[in-house]
Order: structure tokens, then C-alpha cells, then sequence
């Protein structure tokens, strides 16, 4: 009685309110759909209403194939979390602010899309597509959808949408399992494009990895058969990888087809296309295909072949790990190089052939490199395991690398892929018979030999002569001479010098043609120096930016060894933004370009230099002013290169700055491009407060002040954190853009820190902005009773970049 009461009351409410017919595809705010009621997209390809699975009496709100009788295809599910057991007085509907939502006989939401803005006009479009879209009536733009049910897919990829992640929102559409064939409710397993490393798809469950389909190789995912998955007159696939965002997309070339994607209850993804004849869906291919297919099987270096018994086997020139483990079925500890590898040593790559690329979490790539110029990077770096082609859709191009273990491997004979692996040169051999291969030992033992020889005479010549540079082998940097940067210089006179550091002094001086540089003098007494000296000049002569610090050349005679620097007028960030009097200098817009400029730096330095760099040291005292107050990155002694995007190295000699090390970096000595990122949103929040990071005190807390900013952002207090001079010239949402910025670049965890293009993005727009999560380092500590008293201590950092030879 109450529930009719409830019905009559709603349709007396909305007077004017038509009642759906089965021909509409539109939802508007005068309409809406009780159970009984459906809307049908233009073409009348998709259907929307109320429905029971099979077998089922509970109710959900789904869209499936209007066309294909009598089976009745669902695609997607609204409320599978929340299912009806009675719809009496269920309605669906569209709201003035452009949201659609399902409300019970009490008016609350049982099931209801989101939205970040609110439209005059809206409603709900069911598209030939199968998309159902919420959006103005009068726009049809895509761009414009307020929401749409392709970002939010349940078990079936349709084609047209988009199965991925938007790297700049970080919302991911993804496939999510039904718990049983007759249970809409989300199941153990989902299909993913993982971005982590190079792209790849993956079925998970739970938390763990079933099965990988492998990275994108131009064509297909590389563990894809090539039958399967290729361009025909019925299917084209493409997959998008940009700063933006990365995702597989099919669609359909003859518009009689149905075809579609499914990720089913017990894990399988089967790409299904409709037989009218039999009135069935026909299984186009099956993923997993075999027991091959299950991830990791045969454990690191182990290959998969389902031809063989048994099916794991070791990659040629390794062995198990275990023998007595493996002969007994037990593959998951996998093998290792038969000859283990010594980096001090020399290496090789062996080419292995037909192989269904490995895991590509702890990967890097490159687009634009040679597959000799692959080699060549790897092999500089010890880490570096293997590496291959990225692209292979029109010859080889591009490079993709490994690092650490080479997990997930099959054979798939001719439809696989190459991958040079990284091995002891003894396992490499010789394609000619054993007289070329003798003559190859002799020529190497002459060459050997002559090259001991020319060593002594080397260690002879340098008993009198330190260790020389000779740069002009490798660059084309202008020569100064001594007599030149003396004068300059005032004789290296005291008066002249602006800086120092663990290189050595830095001096003011004029050239004769009134040119004002500045001159690094390495200490005669620093072998840390030499080392700075040589990784400067190796890097900072192949930059080109104008964030960058500028070399204009070198001075090398005798036992002096200089470099010569354009002079920033202004010095370092550092003596403003600390300096009670100069801060006042830098209102809010100059520290929001210093802010920018400094990003667009570091993401030059890690995407678009020719090499891509690590500075690994990056602070306040190294970014340097010019005199129009524009930032330059400069000092890269200690900086490394690496290939990839996102990926680093692992070291034992730790050096940076304390205060603006990441945690992964300064506990475990791992470096990435992460590790500047973290860095970088120490100097924002430092830029902002006016205050540092290591040294801060206050009179409620011992946090640090990545501690304090993250206090005050969780209790929505942020602006407190803002110095106090920039009260008459800040922009506020920027200034809390910049603070929220600075926060989700120092959180703990590596993967949650955004890349520095998204960095650059989102201080350049007003987009939505992702919760920042708890920074690294900011636990509350004990400090001296003397700085108790919530003064900023500025006088007793000390900002030397330092050095741990064991961070463990």
C-alpha cells in the first residue's frame, strides 16, 4: 500500500513527466524508468533497463544486446554491489545537476553516477555504442560527458572504449570479473593495463598476478598469439601511450559483427563474436590458452614450452637453482646463469629467440634508440639485464630494458620476440670452427699483452704527473687558458670568491671583453672533486635548457682544472628564500615561475635531454637566479644517467643532501627519477614557507616541515604554512596547488609520486588533483632543547652535499 502510495506521489510530483517508451534513448529530467521500462540506443544495437541473471530473482540495472535473441547478453551492471529485491517503487532518473541515480521508495540513492561540475540541461544517452553517457542536452562533444559507463566497465570491453589508466587524473578503467555467471557482484579477478615500467596487460587476482599478456610490441601484446591478435577486415586494435595517458582500444571494421571482450568468473578473458547461424557466441581466442600462460610458472630465467615434458625448462646457458627442487615439479625458484656474472668482468649479450617477452614491471624504455644504441646503454649499466626491441611493427626501433630478474618467459617459436640477455663473455661461442676460434684467443692474448705493456708505460709517466683529463676527445668544449681565468679572476683573489663545495671554490670574474662568468676551481686535495669534475663535464656539455646552469667551457694545464660557468647575478635560490631581508624580494608570482621553471628543468633533465639524468642532488643552493630571477638548475657532480623513463639503479655510495634524499634513496641507496621528484617537492613547500626542512622547529610539534605541511593539509589549514610575506601578493588556489604539488611528490612510496610531466601539468592547470598521501621522513624526532623554542633555526644547516659508503 505504502509502496503505491510512494508511486503515485512521484508521478503526480513530476506532472509533466512522460512515461520511457521502448524507442527512446534518452533520459531527461522530466522522464525517468521504473522496472518494466527500458530505453533503447538510436541504432538499436543496446538495450538499457531492469533485469534478474539467469537463475536469479534479484534486480539490477544493466544494458545488454537488444538484438541477439533469446540469450540475453548483459555488458554492463549499475548496482551490482547493491541488488533490488524489490522495484516496485525503484525509479531511475536524471537530477537538475547532472547526475543519474536509482532511488528507492524512502528517496535514497542506491546506485549514482558522479560529476565534478553541475549543467542546466542534462540527460542520459544510451549510445550505439553501448556507452551510456550523462551530458547536455545541446552538446555532443565527448569531451564534454559529465560521466559515461566506459570509464567504468564490469566484465565486457566493448569496442570504442578505453581499457587503461589517465595518467594526469590517475582514474583507471579496468575489467572486473563477475563473482559467479549468475552473480553480478565483483569477483576475484580483473584485467588491468598496468602502467608500472613499460605498459602492460594483466589479469590479477586479488592482489597477485595470474596471467600476463605481456608488453605492446607494435602489433599485439607480445604473449598474445600473433594469429589471434593481429589487423584483419573485421578488428583494428590500437594502444596509446603518452604523458597523458595509456590505454588498448579495439574497434570494429564491419559493423555486422558483434564483438566483445570478457573477463569471466573464474579468470579467463575470451574474445567472443556472435554466429547468427547458431544463434551462440563463438570463442575467438582464450586467455590463458594453456598452462603456460599461468604467471611465473617456471620462475625467474625458466621457460615455458607447453610442447615439452616437462613444460618448464632453463633458458640455454642457465641451470636450476634448485636441482632436487625442480626434478620434482617445484619450478618456482627458477634457475641462474650457469656462469655467474661479475660486473668487474667482461659481458656479452646473447640473443634467445621466439620468446614471449618477460615481466615488464621493472623496466625502462627508450623510443627513439637503435637496437645498437640498446646494447650500448646496457652494457654501461651493471643493473641492467636485458634488453630488446620496443617496437617491431616496422623494423626494430626503440629499446626496452630490464632490470633484475627475467620473470614470466614461454616459447612461442615463430611468434615470438628477440631478447639480448646479459651474460659472462666465456658463455658466448663462436660460430666458426676451432682454428678461427684459437686464432681469436692469440689475437686477444697480443692484444692483451700490448695493452700491458702500454700500461706500464702509462703508470712510468704518471709517477711524475697526477692522472690527466683529456676531454677534448669526447667534447668540443672551448679551451681557457690559465693566464686568461687568472686575470679574471684577480689572481683567484678572496674578493672574488661567490661559493664552495665539495669540488672545490668558486670565484667571480670578467674576461676581457667584459663578460662575467663564474670559474669552479677543484681543490689540488679533493679526489671526490675529480670525480665531479668528470661527471660534470660528461653531462652538463650535453645539456642544453634554459632552466639549466650554462658551461661555456674548461681550463686544464698543469695541476689546475677549472670549469667555467655563465655568473648568475643573483646567486642561489638558497640566499633568498632563507635570508630574512632578500625573501622580500620574491613575491608570489616570481616564486610560482621559480617553482615552474625548476620543474620544466628536471623534466627536461629526465624525458627529454638526450641522455636522461638523475641529478640526485637537487637544493635550494643549486638552483641559481639569473637577473631576471628566472631558476637554473645547476652543479652535476654527483648526477647519473640512466635509460627509461622512470626507472633507476641501486648503489652503495650514497651522496646527497640530508633534508632532501628520499627515503628509498638515503635508507636503501636506490635512485630513480622519483628520487628528484622527492626532492622537488621539499624545495616547493621550502619555497613557499620560506623555512627548511631539515632544522624546522615549532612550539606544538617535533615534525620537520614536511611533517607540519602534512599535518596542516590533513586538518585543511595549508595556507597557514604560506610565509607570512607573501599575505598581499599570493594567489591562493595556486599557493595551495603548489602546496598540494610539493605534498604528492614527497610521499613515502615511489609509485605513489607523480612523474615530473604530470608535475609540470598540474601546476599548469586547474584540474582535480589526487589526495596526497603521508610523506617520507616526517615522523616526529628529538632535537636539541635549544631549538625548543619555535624560532627557525636558518645558521646551523649545513647543506654540504654528503657521502654514505653504506647506507645499510
Amino acid at each position: 500500500m505504502e509502496a503505491s502510495f510512494f508511486l503515485l506521489f512521484v508521478l503526480s510530483f513530476y506532472s509533466t513527466i512522460h512515461k520511457i517508451s521502448t524507442t527512446t534513448d534518452v533520459i531527461t529530467t522530466n522522464q525517468f524508468i521504473i522496472d518494466g521500462q527500458t530505453v533503447v540506443s538510436s541504432g538499436g544495437t543496446f538495450e538499457m533497463g531492469f533485469f534478474s541473471p539467469s537463475g536469479s530473482s534479484k534486480r539490477y540495472i544493466g544494458i545488454w544486446y537488444k538484438q541477439i535473441l533469446p540469450v540475453q547478453t548483459v555488458v554492463w551492471v549499475a548496482n551490482r554491489e547493491k541488488p533490488l529485491t524489490n522495484t516496485s517503487s525503484v525509479v531511475l532518473k536524471v537530477t537538475k545537476p547532472g547526475i543519474l541515480a536509482l532511488l528507492n521508495d524512502k528517496n535514497e540513492i542506491i546506485w549514482s553516477t558522479n560529476t565534478s561540475r553541475s549543467i542546466q540541461n542534462p540527460v542520459a544517452v544510451l549510445l550505439d555504442s553501448g556507452n551510456l553517457v550523462v551530458k547536455d542536452a545541446k552538446d555532443g562533444n565527448p569531451e564534454s560527458f559529465l560521466w559515461q559507463s566506459f570509464n567504468f566497465p564490469t566484465d565486457t570491453h566493448l569496442p570504442g572504449m578505453k581499457l587503461g589508466k589517465n595518467l594526469k587524473t590517475g582514474h583507471e578503467a579496468y575489467l572486473s570479473a563477475w563473482k559467479t555467471d549468475n552473480d553480478p557482484t565483483p569477483g576475484e579477478f580483473t584485467r588491468h593495463i598496468d602502467p608500472t615500467g613499460y605498459p602492460q596487460a594483466l589479469t590479477k587476482r586479488g592482489t597477485s598476478v595470474s596471467v600476463r599478456a605481456g608488453p605492446w610490441n607494435g602489433f599485439r601484446w607480445s604473449g598474445i598469439p600473433k594469429q589471434l591478435l593481429t589487423q584483419s577486415s573485421i578488428f583494428t586494435f590500437q594502444f596509446i601511450f603518452n604523458t597523458e595517458e595509456v590505454y588498448y582500444i579495439f574497434s570494429i571494421i564491419n559493423s555486422s559483427v558483434l564483438s566483445r571482450l570478457v573477463l569471466t568468473s573464474n579468470g579467463y578473458v575470451q574474445r567472443l563474436t556472435w554466429v547468427a547461424r547458431t544463434k551462440s557466441w563463438h570463442i575467438y581466442y582464450n586467455l590463458p590458452s594453456d598452462n603456460c600462460d599461468t604467471y611465473s610458472l617456471c620462475g625467474a630465467y625458466g621457460s615455458c614450452d607447453i610442447d615439452n615434458s616437462p613444460i618448464c625448462g632453463c633458458l640455454e646457458k642457465f641451470v636450476a637453482k634448485y636441482p632436487q627442487q625442480w626434478e620434482k615439479g617445484d619450478w618456482s625458484e627458477g634457475c641462474v646463469r650457469r656462469t655467474p656474472l661479475d660486473c668487474n668482468k667482461e659481458h656479452v649479450f646473447l640473443k634467445y629467440s621466439g620468446i614471449k617477452l618477460p615481466d615488464t614491471k621493472y623496466s625502462q624504455y627508450d623510443k627513439t634508440m637503435t637496437l645498437e644504441e640498446c646494447s650500448h646503454v646496457c652494457s654501461r649499466n651493471c643493473s641492467c639485464t636485458a634488453y630488446s626491441s620496443l617496437d617491431i611493427s616496422n623494423g626494430d626501433k626503440g629499446c626496452l630494458f630490464w632490470f633484475g630478474e627475467l620473470i614470466d618467459i614461454r616459447k612461442l617459436s615463430e611468434r615470438g620476440q628477440d631478447i639480448y640477455i646479459r651474460m659472462d663473455s666465456s658463455e658466448q661461442v663462436s660460430d666458426a670452427g676451432s682454428n678461427r676460434k684459437k686464432a681469436k684467443i692469440l689475437t686477444m692474448s697480443i692484444s692483451l699483452l700490448m695493452a700491458m705493456i702500454l700500461l706500464c708505460l702509462i703508470m712510468l709517466y704518471k709517477r711524475k704527473k697526477k692522472k690527466k683529463l683529456k676531454l677534448k676527445e669526447d667534447f668540443e668544449l672551448p679551451q681557457f687558458q690559465l693566464s686568461t681565468i687568472t686575470r679574471a679572476t684577480n689572481n683567484f683573489s678572496l674578493n672574488n670568491k661567490i661559493g664552495e663545495g665539495g669540488f672545490g671554490l668558486v670565484y667571480k670574474g670578467v674576461l676581457e671583453d667584459g663578460q662575467e662568468i663564474a670559474v669552479k676551481r677543484l681543490s689540488r686535495t679533493s679526489m671526490q672533486g675529480l670525480d665531479e669534475f668528470k661527471n660534470e663535464v660528461i653531462y652538463i656539455s650535453k645539456l642544453q635548457h634554459r632552466n639549466l646552469v650554462r658551461l661555456l667551457g674548461c681550463c686544464i694545464q698543469g695541476e689546475e682544472k677549472m670549469l667555467i660557468y655563465e655568473y648568475m647575478s643573483n646567486k642561489s635560490l638558497n640566499a633568498h628564500i632563507f635570508d630574512q631581508t632578500k625573501k622580500n624580494l620574491l613575491d608570489w608570482p616570481k616564486r610560482f615561475d621559480i617553482i615552474n621553471g625548476i620543474a620544466r628543468g628536471l623534466l627536461y633533465l629526465h624525458q627529454d635531454s638526450r641522455l636522461r639524468i638523475i641529478h640526485r642532488d637537487l637544493k635550494a643552493s643549486n638552483v641559481l637566479l639569473d637577473i631576471e630571477m628566472n631558476p637554473k638548475i645547476s652543479d652535476f657532480g654527483i648526477a647519473r644517467s640512466v635509460a627509461g623513463n622512470e626507472m633507476g639503479a641501486k648503489t652503495r655510495h650514497v651522496v646527497g643532501t640530508h633534508g632532501y634524499m628520499s627515503p628509498e634513496y638515503a635508507v636503501d641507496g636506490i635512485f630513480s627519477v622519483k628520487s628528484d621528484v622527492f626532492s622537488f617537492g621539499v624545495l616547493v613547500l621550502e619555497i613557499v614557507s620560506c623555512k627548511r626542512n631539515r632544522g624546522f622547529v615549532h612550539q606544538d610539534h617535533n615534525l620537520n616541515l614536511l611533517g607540519h605541511a602534512w599535518k596542516l593539509y590533513k586538518e585543511d589549514r595549508s595556507l597557514e604554512l604560506i610565509d607570512e610575506q607573501l599575505a598581499d601578493s599570493c594567489h591562493v588556489s595556486q599557493v595551495l596547488r603548489s602546496i598540494q604539488v610539493g605534498l604528492l611528490c614527497v610521499q613515502q612510496h615511489p609509485d605513489d609520486r607523480p612523474s615530473m610531466s604530470s608535475v609540470v601539468l598540474m601546476l599548469a592547470n586547474e584540474s582535480l588533483l589526487p589526495k596526497a598521501k603521508e610523506p617520507g621522513f616526517f615522523t616526529e624526532r628529538n632535537i636539541f632543547d635549544e631549538a625548543k623554542s619555535g624560532s627557525q633555526i636558518t645558521s646551523t644547516n649545513n647543506e654540504v652535499t654528503i657521502t654514505l659508503l653504506d647506507p645499510r
